[in-house]
């Protein structure tokens, strides 16, 4: 995810890091959280970058950042382009899984099981959320929904490993097709 794009579209009023943490994680439900460090971080790159610039203080001394022109036009482009999925974004799962399969004393079975439980503990915590009012607003609605959506697309990824991996035993525990053998008995063929 791109926090520099989200900042940067956050700072379509004048604000300072700490609100800007506060609004990026009310947006968000409260799903990524931020380091206020990293918050600041981000703005002086911004600023270093010419995307933003301090635009003077609040009332309480706290120094505000503004976009500049230059930052609009990167927000802007940001909304205006897809998310791209040429360069998939590396699945630790995904590639547990993999490495699980080529060492021979894991129980890939396990592991998958281990999963799904902790996957499912997640479901539901998204959907008490859900129940309980987190995502009445719409952007931390749209965001609950897509973490629901990825927890049941991968609890149906791993219910399909568990199906593949039983194939893959009952294939390779398959008694070999026996080869023809001479007779010895002295028999004619």
């Amino acid at each position: 995810m791109s926090v520099k794009h989200a900042l940067l579209a956050l700072l379509e009023k004048p604000r300072y890091g700490y609100e800007l943490r506060a609004e990026f994680e009310q947006r968000t439900g409260a799903s990524w959280p931020l380091n206020v460090g990293q918050v600041y971080t981000t703005l002086s790159r911004l600023e270093r970058d010419g995307l933003v610039e301090a635009g003077g203080t609040d009332a309480e001394g706290r120094s505000l950042y503004q976009l500049t022109e230059a930052g609009r036009v990167e927000v802007k482009g940001w909304f205006d382009s897809p998310v791209e999925r040429t360069q998939p974004q590396r699945d630790e799962l995904a590639i547990k899984l993999a490495v699980a399969v080529a060492v021979p004393s894991v129980d890939v079975g396990k592991v998958v099981q281990q999963q799904r439980n902790a996957t499912m503990q997640a479901l539901q915590g998204y959907r008490r959320q859900a129940r309980s009012g987190a995502g009445d607003d719409l952007a931390g609605g749209l965001v609950l929904d897509r973490l629901v959506f990825a927890a049941e697309a991968e609890i149906r990824w791993l219910d399909h490993c568990e199906s593949r991996l039983r194939r893959a035993a009952a294939t390779s525990t398959a008694p070999e097709p026996a080869e023809p053998t001479e007779p010895t008995d002295g028999g004619t063929r």
